[in-house]
């Protein structure tokens, strides 16, 4: 199984335990020097290789090989004699990562366990931006869990670590606009706006270097965390823009980003009532790789679905609610490994 994960996500062997993939280059041995190799070097490879696969295709087959990456590569080296605070940051970073893929599976619980784990992992190797980031994450999936008192705490936390640090741009940002989205959900409507204010202001000024641990977030992840804020504020028409924009910035490369965004898109012309609009946005979502392994994907899709079936009576939306449904019998029949069915149907 790990074979197959690494030769479809192009993960080289040694990451998984495995020998030389066949597709890997030769390795040239180099040439000693007496500058020693960068600390952390192969540990970045790693998270960066992670990375790239999880963007092409979803976290839900990600997850163990992550996991035993950790218990095999990185936990001997948390208490080896060579070991050095790089060692703790790589394993903050690559729990936090397991905690987004077990969130990508659907599994929350477990996305928050990881998350717990990553974030003292991160204040021991003095890696503060690292452990505001982890905050972050634990905020957004707060939000996911209906609970916009625990999400904006998450938020104003990692506001509170990263201000004894110098602050990259794109983490304020990340920050800023997670506390907007909490205060959105919780009817705030002054103070979310004046949060995405900030975080607008953040995302191009010009501050401290984006940490190599810190999972990205740029104009785009922003468009599209501005547009559900404005979505839950009920500025629809600003929030369309933002959706908008957010889909045309995600067009390439990244096929779980674009699909959230195309789901919010048609979301918002639902609550504009411009039906038209959304079944037009809609015929792309169709387009979707099926094979897309994300429950979370999977579950925003069907609670659209519910969405549309209200307005059934036009005789378009049942017409795309069939062609819908055929996409979605393909998408689980493919998806039946990670998707269980005592899921299915679950509020």
């Amino acid at each position: 199984m790990f074979e197959k994960i690494a030769d479809a996500f192009r993960i080289p062997g040694h990451l998984l335990g495995l020998a030389r993939r066949p597709w890997e280059p030769q390795v040239v041995e180099p040439q000693y020097q007496e500058t020693g190799p960068v600390p952390g070097g192969e540990g970045l490879a790693a998270v960066e290789a992670f990375r790239n696969a999880d963007r092409r295709a979803g976290g839900g087959r990600l997850y163990t090989a992550v996991t035993q990456h950790l218990g095999s590569h990185v936990a001997p080296r948390l208490v080896g004699v060579s070991g050095g605070p790089h060692v703790f940051a790589e394993a903050a970073a690559l729990t936090e990562m397991a905690g987004w893929m077990a969130h990508d599976s659907g599994n929350d619980d477990l996305a928050g366990r990881h998350f717990a784990r990553a974030l003292p992992l991160a204040h021991v190797s003095g890696d503060l931006p690292l452990a505001a980031n982890i905050a972050a994450s634990s905020s957004h999936l707060a939000l996911q869990s209906g609970d916009p008192a625990a999400a904006a705490h998450w938020a104003r936390t990692g506001l509170d670590i990263v201000g004894r640090t110098p602050r990259p741009a794109s983490l304020m940002a990340r920050l800023h606009a997670m506390l907007a989205r909490a205060l959105a959900a919780a009817g705030r409507r002054e103070p979310a706006v004046r949060e995405l204010e900030k975080a607008h202001d953040d995302i191009e000024a010009p501050t401290a270097p984006h940490g190599p641990w810190l999972s990205p977030f740029d104009v785009a992840a922003l468009a599209g965390e501005a547009a559900m804020v404005l979505r839950d504020l009920g500025q629809y028409d600003a929030a369309l823009r933002h959706a908008e924009r957010a889909v045309v910035l995600r067009e390439e490369g990244r096929v779980r980003s674009l699909a959230l965004c195309r789901i919010t898109l048609v979301d918002i012309h639902v609550h504009r009532n411009d039906l038209d609009a959304a079944l037009h946005a809609g015929r792309h979502l169709l387009a979707t790789d099926p094979a897309l392994a994300s429950v979370r994907v999977f579950h925003q899709l069907r609670d659209l679905r519910r969405r549309l079936e209200t307005k059934r009576a036009y005789s378009p939306v049942r017409d795309y609610l069939d062609h819908f449904d055929e996409a979605r019998r393909t998408r689980m029949l493919l998806l039946a490994d990670i998707i269980t069915p005592s899921r299915e149907g679950t509020p």
